[in-house]
């Protein structure tokens, strides 16, 4: 069973109102991508991808006007994908939303989100103490995660969709202000992590099938604010000390090593600058999942060798978003 996590950039951008492809000679929202160059590309990593399930982070907008459902569903229409079906949880007001494509003759999948007397429902409100000052903050997701149940050729597993809230200190004015916004958004996207890893503890104790996986927006060692805490929010849900670990083999090897190389499934462009790498994306899985020969692949333009060969899929890979797609593959 192939499941996998793909972070589109601007894939909203692409459908009209209506939710079909634009599709067009039109600059997209990609820098110095077309709308039709984008769209193809994105046909063509996902029939390449040939997944199960695809858990699609920023995918098209959920509002009164535009149907996330639908948007999917004509593209995978457009492309003939066999993952031709979609599913989605809460909306968002970001126009990002979190969103299943599957192909319904393998799997069955619902949206089921579950909450507890600790840990509520992702689209409600969690009480932390953020700052140390004895008084818990409210603590949102802009982006709640989608928890699904689904069933396949691997049995009967629980999906927690994820994209974590971003550290960077958009709006800062000065270098200060860069500062304390990077720090506040540090601590609530740990919070955010810490009330994750409550609904992870839950389904591990309740002897599930697990797996979380998503943009994180976090990872180990991935800036210098988490010196100031100790700890990513990556390392919160995959597990500490005692508790039962999930497991990713890209974090591990990420936390194992603090000089040499280190996994990538994001490129960035800065303006007269080289191109930025960051392990960001993850597919965590429970240890019930390790007996079933997982298999982890980051669908890396330069580094998987069978992405860099085939030039076709390469480029397509470059053109079709600043992610990559993680792929998992389990033995039935």
């Amino acid at each position: 069973m192939r499941i996998a996590t793909y972070n589109v950039e601007w894939f909203n951008s692409l459908f009209n109102n209506a939710g079909k492809l634009i599709n067009d000679g039109g600059w997209s929202s990609r820098w110095d991508v077309t709308r039709a160059q984008q769209t193809q590309a994105l046909g063509d990593v996902f029939t390449a991808l040939d997944a199960d399930a695809v858990m699609i982070i920023e995918a098209p907008d959920m509002s009164p006007h535009r149907n996330t459902v639908t948007a999917l569903e004509n593209f995978a229409s457009a492309f003939g994908l066999r993952a031709r079906s979609a599913l989605m949880g809460y909306s968002n007001e970001t126009q990002q939303e979190i969103a299943l494509l599957y192909d319904p003759d393998v799997v069955a999948a619902k949206h089921d989100p579950l909450s507890d007397d600790k840990y509520p429902r992702f689209d409600q409100t969690f009480a932390m103490d953020l700052d140390v000052d004895a008084a818990p903050e409210p603590i949102r997701w802009s982006k709640p995660p989608l928890e699904l149940a689904i069933d396949g050729p691997a049995g009967p597993l629980r999906l927690i969709g994820v994209h974590a809230k971003s550290k960077a200190p958009h709006g800062a004015r000065n270098e200060a202000e860069a500062i304390r916004i990077s720090i506040e958004n540090r601590r609530k996207q740990l919070a955010q992590c810490v009330w994750l890893r409550g609904r992870v503890e839950a389904h591990l104790a309740a002897g599930d099938d697990l797996i979380v996986l998503g943009d994180f927006n976090d990872g180990p060692g991935l800036d210098e604010y988490e010196k100031l805490f100790g700890r990513s929010g990556v390392e919160i849900v995959l597990g500490e000390g005692d508790g039962t670990q999930m497991f990713d083999p890209h974090a591990r090897l990420a936390l194992s090593r603090r000089i040499g190389a280190v996994p990538a499934t994001a490129r960035f462009k800065r303006k007269g600058e080289p191109y930025l790498q960051a392990l960001l994306d993850y597919i965590m899985v429970s240890p019930g999942l390790r007996g079933k020969s997982p298999r982890w692949q980051i669908w890396h333009p330069f580094d998987h060798p069978d992405c860099y060969e085939n030039e076709a899929l390469r480029n397509a890979l470059l053109l079709a978003s600043d992610h990559f797609p993680v792929v998992l593959d389990l033995s039935t």
